[in-house]
């Protein structure tokens, strides 16, 4: 169920979920009622109560919601919580979770769709603002498995479009063909923003236990998730 999965400090827990885990989206077209039945399972895996992760409606934006306990349904590509559990589901983009100290030693957690858009357009490092705008401090970011640099092929016109705004990202196939390091540019946007990443997971693309949209257009979603023991 999670190809990866850590406690990444006390009570505090980061985790990406794999195709044993099975479609968490409601948008792909799934029956409705097993999507539910699996997030349960994976709630319940996590150790936390029904119905607990916060899910996002995800729009390729640059939104970040801040969630507490009333909180609907965000329409967005980020969210924020005082420890609230967060969940953020891709086929190929980078799901990204943070966590920091709120003021009072309380953690902040964030839960991020950073995609192609979402790089170009600084979702992560709006991210980052929005914590801090919460009093957390000591950031650090889990980048989860997505496609990498040698694998995502792009126009060339593209390429340059989202290098010029984060020229980390420019790259190349590994077959000689224009394409886009979202991972490196993620990590170069955090790195600049003061924020520590402890990790990056494989190529979406690449690994049989992941689901990958440039694998098949028809495909499921896993999950990055990031929370605090019940």
């Amino acid at each position: 169920m999670f190809l990866w999965r850590a406690e990444v400090s006390p009570g505090v827990n980061v985790a990406f979920t794999d195709i044993h885990a099975g479609n968490l989206a409601l948008h792909v077209g799934d029956d409705a009622a097993e999507v539910r039945r699996r997030r349960g399972e994976l709630e319940d895996a996590a150790g936390l109560a029904p119905q607990s992760l916060r899910f996002m409606d995800q729009v390729h934006g640059s939104a970040v919601e801040m969630m507490d306990a009333g909180s609907a349904t965000p329409t967005a590509d980020g969210m924020v919580s005082r420890g609230l559990p967060l969940a953020v589901m891709v086929a190929d983009c980078i799901p990204a979770v943070l966590v920091g100290q709120g003021p009072g030693g309380e953690p902040v957690l964030a839960a991020v769709h950073a995609g192609r858009p979402g790089v170009a357009s600084g979702i992560l490092t709006a991210a980052v603002e929005r914590m801090r705008s919460a009093g957390a401090t000591g950031i650090r970011a889990w980048l989860g498995p997505s496609i990498c640099g040698n694998c995502y092929e792009v126009p060339t016109d593209l390429r340059a479009q989202v290098a010029e705004r984060v020229p980390a990202t420019w790259s190349e196939t590994s077959w000689g063909t224009p394409a886009l390091d979202l991972p490196a540019g993620a990590r170069s946007q955090l790195e600049s923003a003061g924020v520590v990443v402890e990790y990056a997971g494989p190529c979406t693309l690449e690994s049989d236990q992941l689901f990958s949209y440039r694998k098949s257009a028809t495909t499921g979603r896993f999950a990055g998730l990031v929370w605090c023991d019940e």
